[in-house]
């Protein structure tokens, strides 16, 4: 099976530029959750936090997040990319401020609502930056960077989590300071990004004709609810929430397991879990490689198997170490083809410019919803019968890689029938503020999607 399908394409330096400074999105937003975990804890002998007070700020953490995605993927296709998310950037800092110098639980609840409102919706417009300023035939690749500056975030947490973790309520307040260095450094360097050239052009009256040739207005909600756009926005909805029950279970619990299921200790599960963290950067590198061409969905389809087998197999043998271990280890290598960074990779082709964002603010937030339930009952599942909770998991994994391969494959790539000449802009052009408007506007989907 063949790596890539066709020659590199040249990546223009500003074009890094701008993936990386858009892509915070995700680094802030691993950095938020994992922070959050570990400084609570450090919070709550100072401020008298009970397991209630821990519980209740996680979920809103959570479900603040679904709602931010909601609205900020709206705002971001009725008023700009950019518009969005410096606002989005600016709230992430204040937020991350108050957790930093939080005086009463009060104060935190506070803090933790801006703070996943902001990373909520700051994603989806920053996805939507990075798609609409990539070269042709780099757009998979750039999105799957996107995905490394996740996975960097969790990295810079954890690990900053280990040298603070005997500092107590100090050491809770240093994991918000570097949030809020992060998130200030980023805000500056956002200013010099320009607005999407492909946005500016959707919101000053371009007309694009359908398959049939007529003119379809989709500038309003009610033509992605009940549009071409709907079938596309739902397959990739059930996609990601599908197989986010597989990661978030393994991410979010694998501590869990190892101690309280399997009776190993928590050092070696925090090394287990730095291990598949390092496997799951290169296996995201060989995304970047083949995405682009024209073998990528065979290496899903393959991959989506073996994302199953990897829960099937403490389902079968029990949740032992070694299968554990293997269980991760297949996690993070398939797990980063036929897993969430092809949920963001589709969520930029199958939709327009004027609703990109908005579509993935509905997928983030049916998936966070969906992930914030399923977590409520894990750890009595886990106890009670963790066989069926792996077999629910793998059931889950296997319907998603279905639906990745009978259904979101048949949709055209909507945003290759888009004007490419204007996606690329040098990070010191001017910035475009266009007006909005109601502009109708439709990309072309007589495109057959490469396999």
């Amino acid at each position: 099976m063949a790596t890539t399908a066709s020659p590199d394409i040249h990546i223009p330096r500003q074009a890094w530029y701008r993936t990386t400074v858009s892509g915070m999105a995700s680094y802030l937003d691993a950095a938020a959750i994992i922070s959050t975990g570990t400084a609570l804890v450090l919070y709550q002998d100072q401020l008298g936090l009970t397991a209630g007070h821990i519980g209740g700020l996680s979920a809103i953490l959570t479900f603040l997040m679904a709602a931010g995605a909601l609205v900020g993927g709206r705002l971001g296709d009725l008023y700009g990319r950019r518009r969005v998310f410096m606002v989005t950037m600016a709230l992430y800092t204040v937020g991350a401020a108050l957790m930093l110098t939080a005086g009463s639980v009060g104060m935190l609840y506070v803090g933790v609502a801006a703070l996943g409102f902001a990373v909520g919706a700051d994603l989806p417009v920053s996805l939507a930056m990075i798609a609409e300023g990539a070269p042709k035939g780099a757009r998979g690749k750039l999105i799957s960077f996107s995905h490394i500056l996740w996975l960097v975030g969790i990295l810079a947490s954890q690990l900053l989590g280990i040298i603070v973790g005997n500092m107590g309520f100090a050491g809770g307040r240093i994991l918000y300071a570097h949030l809020v260095v992060v998130a200030i450094v980023t805000l500056v360097l956002r200013a010099r990004i320009p607005e999407s050239a492909q946005w500016a052009a959707a919101h000053h009256g371009e007309v694009v004709a359908d398959a049939s040739g007529d003119k379809v207005d989709v500038g309003t909600l009610k033509q992605l609810l009940r549009g071409p756009f709907l079938a596309p926005m739902i397959a990739v909805s059930l996609f990601y929430a599908l197989v986010n029950v597989g990661a978030n279970t393994g991410g979010q619990f694998s501590t869990f397991m190892y101690v309280n299921i399997a009776g190993s200790t928590v050092r070696f599960a925090s090394t287990v879990s730095f291990i598949t963290f390092l496997i799951a950067f290169a296996a995201t590198y060989l995304l970047m490689r083949i995405v682009d061409g024209r073998n990528r969905m065979r290496w899903f389809a393959v991959m989506a198997v073996i994302y199953t087998l990897g829960y099937v197999l403490p389902a079968v043998l029990g949740a032992q170490v070694w299968t554990l271990v293997t269980m991760g280890v297949i996690g993070s290598i398939a797990g980063a083809i036929a897993g969430e960074p092809m949920f963001k990779i589709w969520a930029q082709e199958l939709f327009p410019t004027v609703y990109r964002s908005t579509a993935q603010g509905v997928m983030i937030a049916v998936t966070r919803v969906v992930a914030a339930l399923v977590a409520l009952w894990t750890p009595a599942l886990l106890e009670a019968s963790p066989s069926i909770l792996f077999w629910f998991v793998a059931a889950c994994i296997a319907a998603g890689g279905l639906i990745g391969v009978f259904w979101i494959s048949r949709y055209p790539k909507v945003a290759d029938a888009e004007p490419d000449t204007l996606a690329a802009q040098p990070t010191d052009a001017p910035v475009i503020d266009a007006p909005v408007t109601d502009a109708p506007v439709a990309p072309s989907a007589d495109g057959r999607v490469q396999r």
